[in-house]
């Protein structure tokens, strides 16, 4: 769905995609700078964790994301939607969602940025995709998009009466639950705090997470 969206202390990278778009204006005049050869340092990727419930717009941003910083997109509803002719089978969108994670692993590890647009409602699963991001030598940023319930609700209907092909049915019992299980990330997850450890009884993320993601274990 389109939409404007305003930075806030929500989205740690506003800055760094002015930085971006500035660096992408010198090569297409060219008039970029060279640079010493003692400053030439690879810098860690980015992996860009969307957080948010359905309607905060966390599509449209991961896609202005994935332009600012030459980010490899991973949306799993687009995937679901064309894999599975509009339905979300039983357990299928977990195993997906492990492919896409072990995607992403692969390309951070070879120095692409990563836009991971899950939503992701738990502070586990942000927090094990945290720890699995920095295992794999990247940055990880947690981009929070939070929706009011009316402006939610509006957003979803409007969705589903112009763009049904783009969505999954959504009812308004289905809404006020997702409210409810949704755990919003707090100032310590956004401004990319200390990670804390797994739920008790798990040895460790990467445990934890290959549960969660039953498919993901193949592909770390």
């Amino acid at each position: 769905m389109s939409q404007q969206f305003h930075p806030t202390h929500h989205d740690p990278l506003s800055r760094t995609s002015e930085a971006f778009s500035a660096d992408s204006d010198e090569r297409a005049a060219g008039t970029e700078r060279a640079k010493p050869d003692h400053d030439v340092r690879a810098e860690p990727a980015r992996l860009l964790l969307m957080v948010g419930l359905p309607g905060a717009g966390k599509t449209t941003r991961a896609e202005e994301l994935a332009v600012a910083h030459r980010a490899l997109r991973l949306t799993p509803d687009e995937w679901m939607i064309s894999l599975y002719d509009g339905s979300q089978p039983d357990g299928k969108r977990d195993i997906l969602e492990g492919r896409l994670i072990a995607l992403a692993l692969q390309a951070l590890r070879l120095g692409t940025n990563v836009v991971l647009d899950f939503g992701l409602w738990s502070r586990d699963e942000r927090s094990a995709l945290r720890w699995l991001a920095t295992s794999a030598g990247a940055a990880c940023h947690v981009i929070y998009l939070p929706i009011d319930k009316d402006v939610q609700r509006a957003r979803i209907a409007h969705r589903q009466a112009t763009a049904p092909h783009t969505t999954f049915p959504m009812s308004e019992a289905d809404i006020g639950e997702w409210r409810k299980r949704f755990q919003a990330p707090d100032a310590a997850e956004i401004r990319g705090g200390d990670i804390p450890g797994p739920p008790r009884g798990w040895p460790g993320w990467p445990e934890w997470a290959a549960d969660r993601w039953p498919s993901l274990t193949h592909g770390r």
